[in-house]
C-alpha cells in the first residue's frame, strides 16, 4: 500500500464506528429516543477520520451540527455522546446540547454549532488568543460545510485570520448541498479554492471520498499552519448519503445521484484496498464490526441508564443566581 497498513486499518476502524453510531441514532431517533434535530455524517466519514490524524491533543476544534462523527473521532467517548444525544444529564454536554451542540472540554472540542458559518468566527478567536499568547504550534481546526461559504461570516473569519496570520486551519466539507440548495444555484463563483486564495491564504483541494488522500493533505496543512504561515484553506470534495436531517423528504437530489456517490463509499474503497493488497481480510473486519457492536450497545445501555436533569435545575448556567453581587 502507499500508506502503512497499521494506519490504514486505524482509519477503516475509525469511519466504521462512525457509521455504525450514526446507523444507531437513526433508528433510536425513530423510536423516539432522541428527539430535536438529528443530522447524520454518514458518508462522510473519511474528512473527521483523515483530518483528526494531522491533529495534535493542544489543538482546538470547533465543528458544525453534524459533528457526532469528528466528536468520536477527536476521541469523546461513546458513552457521554450517547447520552448526550438522549438528553441525559451524564451527556457530554450535561444533556442541555443535544445533538448539535456537542462540547468536551478535555479534548479541546467546542462545539457542534447549530448556526450555520457559526463556528468560523469563534475558530478566529481562538487562533487569535493561541497567537496573542504565544502559544506556538498550537492551531485550531475549523469544520464546515460548503453552504457556510455564501454566508458573510465565512469572508470576514478569512481576512481577520490572513490579515493577522492566524494559527487555523478551515477545513470545508463541500458536499454540494447547502440542505437543498445545490451548490451552483447559491455561488456565482463554485471554485471555493479560488475564494480562500482571494485573501492571499493558502488552499488545497482533496477527494474526501478517500480518506487516505484525506490524512495526507490534512497533515500538509496542518504542518504549514503549526510552523507559522499563516491560515490554511483546505476543501474535502465530499457527498452525504443520507438526507440532510431527519425531518428532510430529499426532493431537491435524485436517488441515481446519491447512488453513483455510493459506488465511492470511502469505507468500502479503503477495505477493497486492504483486502487486496492481504492486509485484512473477513475474520479481521468481522472483529472490528464485533468490537464496535458492542461498544455502541455499552453506550446505548450507558444513555438508557442515564437520569434527566431535575427541573429545578434548568435554569442553571442561563441565569445569574439571584441575591449575590456581581
Amino acid at each position: 500500500m502507499d500508506i502503512d497498513p497499521g494506519l490504514a486499518v486505524t482509519l477503516l476502524r475509525e469511519m466504521i464506528r462512525i457509521r455504525r453510531f450514526e446507523e444507531k441514532c437513526a433508528e433510536l431517533y425513530s423510536a423516539g429516543k432522541i428527539r430535536g434535530f438529528l443530522h447524520l455524517y454518514i458518508g462522510e466519514e473519511a474528512v473527521a477520520v483523515g483530518v483528526m490524524q494531522a491533529l495534535t491533543l493542544d489543538d482546538a476544534i470547533v465543528a458544525t451540527y453534524r459533528e457526532h462523527g469528528h466528536a468520536l473521532a477527536r476521541g469523546i467517548s461513546a458513552n457521554p455522546l450517547m447520552a448526550e444525544m438522549f438528553g441525559k444529564q451524564e451527556g457530554c454536554s450535561r444533556g442541555r446540547g443535544g445533538s448539535m451542540h456537542v462540547f468536551d472540554a478535555a479534548t479541546r472540542f467546542y462545539g457542534g454549532n447549530a448556526i450555520v458559518a457559526g463556528a468560523l468566527p469563534l475558530a478566529v478567536g481562538l487562533g487569535l488568543a493561541d497567537a496573542y499568547l504565544g502559544r506556538r504550534g498550537r492551531i485550531t481546526a475549523c469544520f464546515f460545510g460548503d453552504g457556510a461559504v455564501a454566508e458573510g461570516e465565512f469572508h470576514e473569519s478569512m481576512n481577520l485570520a490572513a490579515l493577522w496570520k492566524l494559527p487555523v486551519l478551515f477545513v470545508c466539507e463541500n458536499n454540494l448541498y447547502a440542505m437543498g440548495t445545490r451548490i451552483e444555484r447559491a455561488l456565482s463563483q463554485t471554485n471555493l479554492i479560488a475564494k480562500a486564495q482571494t485573501y492571499g491564504i493558502a488552499a488545497e483541494s482533496v477527494d474526501a471520498m478517500d480518506v487516505v488522500a484525506v490524512e495526507r493533505a490534512a497533515r500538509h496543512a496542518a504542518d504549514a499552519v503549526r510552523d507559522g504561515r499563516g491560515p490554511f484553506f483546505l476543501e474535502c470534495r465530499t457527498y452525504r448519503f443520507r438526507a440532510h436531517s431527519m425531518f428532510d423528504a430529499e426532493l431537491y437530489r435524485d436517488k441515481a445521484e446519491v447512488d453513483d456517490w455510493k459506488k465511492r463509499d470511502p469505507i468500502v474503497l479503503l477495505r477493497s484496498r486492504l483486502e487486496e493488497t492481504q492486509h485484512l481480510d473477513e475474520a479481521a473486519v468481522a472483529t472490528i464490526e464485533g468490537e464496535i457492536q458492542q461498544e455502541i450497545s455499552r453506550a446505548v445501555a450507558f444513555a438508557d441508564a442515564g437520569t434527566w436533569e431535575p427541573v429545578e435545575q434548568l435554569t442553571r448556567d442561563v441565569y445569574t443566581p439571584t441575591g449575590g453581587s456581581l
